[in-house]
């Protein structure tokens, strides 16, 4: 789990997140929800996330921060 979380401390700034022992776990699983892959497959989900943050890294901020305020 959150294999990938240190190579996104720029969006998680961006995003307005501050990643907590608390709040790792739901980080983790509103990103696997934003790009589709099945929680708990972290290479498959790093791969996409650094496919969609090149692609348009604003939009992967806004969806995470939609994501983690849908509660």
């Amino acid at each position: 789990m959150t294999c990938y979380f240190r190579h996104l401390n720029k969006i998680f700034e961006k995003a307005e997140v501050a990643i907590t022992k608390e709040n790792k776990k739901e980080v983790d699983r509103a990103i696997h929800s934003i790009v589709g892959i099945q929680y708990k497959n972290c290479s498959a989900t790093w791969k996409e996330v650094k496919k969609q943050i090149a692609e348009d890294e604003t939009n992967f901020v806004n969806m995470l921060k939609k994501e983690l305020t849908k509660n």
